[in-house]
């Protein structure tokens, strides 16, 4: 899968972040021969077996289980949560799911060949604190590398999934 990081578009629901100082936003885009409606994309993207594995670690460390079914629950719009996050905003075509200091965003585009599936998230700062300014902070600088990685792999795996479906 041909994975491109890009600029969010300006009609993402969380677009108002990128005029925040120090947030960090990205976005990572792939196309599928195919048409995918979001429903089929959050399933797929939460449901592969890289995704799995972060559901354990969030089951260990944050108590917060979650199974193939609060997935389906999710991407069908019966529910609000899915382990550690909760809807932020959903339309049709796109989700953002907030998890205190980082947000997850799904969407779905017709393209030329079928779709355009876009993944991104969000991390804002530390808030100042004790007469220091808002900052990242140190894990996020350790992790940025890695969750570029992650990302490109969580997107090319649900990617896979519906192009094979």
């Amino acid at each position: 899968m041909d994975i491109t990081e890009c600029d969010l578009p300006e009609t993402a629901l969380h677009a108002y972040h990128l005029s925040e100082p120090i947030t960090y936003t990205d976005c990572f885009t792939c196309d599928v021969k195919r048409d995918v409606d979001l429903q089929s994309f959050i399933s797929a993207f939460y449901t592969t077996g890289i995704f799995k594995s972060e559901r354990l670690v969030l089951r260990l460390l944050a108590r917060a289980p979650s199974n193939d079914a609060d997935v389906l629950a999710l991407a069908s719009g019966t529910s609000t949560t899915l382990a550690v996050w909760k809807v932020e905003a959903r339309a049709k075509d796109q989700i953002v799911l907030d998890a205190g200091r980082t947000k997850s965003w799904l969407h779905v585009a017709p393209s030329d060949t079928g779709t355009r599936l876009f993944f991104g998230s969000v991390v804002v700062p530390e808030p100042a604190k004790n007469g220091r300014p808002p900052r990242m902070g140190p894990v996020f600088e350790t992790l940025l590398t890695p969750h570029k990685l992650y990302s490109r792999l969580l997107l090319a795996a649900a990617a896979r999934r519906l192009a094979s479906a």
